[in-house]
């Protein structure tokens, strides 16, 4: 019976270390998130009358920007503003709005409220549809 006891014991107690263990594990790795504007001032940005802007935030040192910004550049229409705010040209649009990752594309509507964001790169296909989804929905 003592050795049953003992048994039993050494269980529990591999049991409580066990979940003790598990508990003190630190949390899995997490990526990094770049942030967009919620909000921008229309007037910093090309045609600030047009209904929708998409604003590509690139970096002339950037491999993919120039590409982000061709397939954005087909969106342009008298409805939608496309503006390339270039790193090294416009400095201060990227530090005004924490701009950290490039490239980086806002859609942002009349009132500067940004609908949809893109980091890294888009296809067109992704960028079409954004621009389609946020002005069916307003």
């Amino acid at each position: 019976m003592e050795r049953i006891a003992i048994v039993v014991a050494v269980v529990l107690l591999a049991g409580v270390l066990s979940f003790v263990m598990r508990r003190r594990r630190p949390d899995a790795p997490t990526q990094p998130t770049w942030m967009v504007p919620a909000q921008v001032d229309r007037n910093d940005f090309a045609n600030p009358t047009a209904p929708w802007l998409v604003a590509v935030f690139t970096s002339s040192t950037c491999g993919t920007c120039a590409g982000v910004f061709e397939k954005a550049k087909a969106l342009s229409s008298e409805v939608v503003a496309v503006d390339d705010v270039e790193f090294g040209a416009r400095r201060a649009e990227h530090l005004r709005y924490g701009i950290d990752a490039v490239p980086s594309v806002i859609v942002a509507d009349r009132d500067g409220v940004v609908r949809a964001s893109f980091v890294g790169p888009v296809t067109a296909a992704d960028l079409w549809a954004a621009v389609a989804e946020v002005r069916d929905a307003k």
